[in-house]
């Protein structure tokens, strides 16, 4: 199979993702070949967190090997240059070259976002990858960056299913929801509130502190390996699952245009082709890591690890599609990248069905 080369090239439509044979040679034409960038990257993430923030460094480190020292890249982790959840704003601003963060930290600015990590009940991170590579979620998504934010996001990794939360406090129905008050952010956060939970929001690194102290009864993060790496499994007793609200959420690699348009084309292919990799790798490490320790948790007499009832999954399912149309009632962009996604997922669903889900199903008889 012929791969697909990404990359933007800005053309008066504001299309974006062309091949590299279409537009690559045009963008980076004003840069001479072995010129040599000093780029600074801000992160959204924990220094040195497994996956995410080893991501990141892995993505930095690959690039500048790969250009043979031409493009050097230094990582900030959050905070260290600008708060965790502005990373877009110094991408767009040209505070700094790149970013590495979730779209639907930014669905305040454009509610369209959160499409590019996840939506409750959404895509799953085979599906999502289709969508966006050879389905055209990429295309819009460049397009819609472009737009509104003057910058060019590409994939760049990705957790998989992850799980529903850690919780103090039991969920055998629908009954247990009220009152409880929750760490969750986006769109699954609103979907929490109109099922009668608290959302409150709470930085990664507050959330052992605030389940510990009971300021929440409780918190989603990511998984089994990025949880036991914050504690978690050490504050709280029930670790419920399927993370209904983040089942693929994508990561995102934010390139300033200006400085992505000052880049020779073969550093351009580069950049684009190792953020493929990345996506592909954390995934990998996801995988691996997950399973790894959820041995630990399923050996820890502590804990419980529990299915959430179909109920509450059958209420949260209800209410998620209920959020998502009003978002796209709401905003153009919002509407149009909903119609590409559901109509790929519309495709992707029924070979799912007796592909992954149907061998899944078969190896378990």
């Amino acid at each position: 199979m012929k791969r697909r080369h990404f990359v933007t090239g800005m053309a008066a439509a504001g299309a974006a993702a062309c091949s590299q044979d279409a537009d690559m040679g045009a963008i980076g034409e004003g840069a001479r070949p072995q010129e040599t960038f000093e780029w600074n990257m801000v992160t959204a993430w924990p220094p040195g967190l497994p996956g995410l923030g080893v991501g990141v460094e892995n993505l930095a480190r690959r690039i500048e090997r790969a250009s043979n020292g031409r493009l050097r890249i230094k990582v900030y982790a959050g905070g260290e240059l600008v708060p965790a959840l502005e990373v877009l704003d110094a991408v767009s601003r040209g505070t700094v070259q790149m970013g590495h963060d979730s779209a639907y930290y930014h669905r305040g600015k454009l509610p369209a976002a959160q499409f590019f990590t996840t939506v409750p009940f959404g895509q799953t991170v085979h599906e999502i990858n289709a969508w966006m590579y050879y389905g055209g979620g990429l295309e819009l998504w460049q397009e819609m960056y472009g737009e509104k934010f003057n910058v060019i996001p590409f994939p760049a990794g990705n957790t998989g299913v992850q799980m529903a939360g850690w919780f103090n406090k039991e969920i055998n129905s629908v009954v247990d929801l009220p009152g409880l008050k929750m760490r969750i952010p986006g769109v699954g956060g609103e979907v929490m509130q109109r099922a009668g939970v608290s959302q409150i929001t709470v930085d990664a690194s507050e959330i052992f502190t605030s389940l510990q102290t009971g300021v929440i009864d409780a918190a989603e993060w990511v998984g089994p390996y990025n949880d036991i790496s914050l504690g978690l499994h050490t504050v709280a007793r029930y670790y419920y699952y399927p993370g209904w609200h983040e089942m693929g959420p994508q990561l995102q690699c934010t390139i300033n245009r200006d400085a992505w348009m000052s880049l020779p084309e073969d550093l351009q292919e580069i950049v684009a082709t190792v953020c493929q990799a990345i996506n592909t790798d954390m995934m990998a490490d996801y995988t691996w890591g997950n399973a790894v320790a959820l041995e630990t948790i399923k050996n820890d007499p502590n804990i419980e690890l529990r299915g959430l009832p179909d109920d509450v999954l059958r209420l949260l399912k209800s209410l998620s599609e209920e959020v998502i149309e009003e978002m796209a009632a709401e905003n153009e962009w919002t509407a149009r990248i909903k119609a590409s996604f559901d109509e790929a997922q519309d495709k992707l669903i029924p070979y799912h069905e007796i592909s992954e889900l149907a061998y899944m199903n078969a190896r378990n008889l």
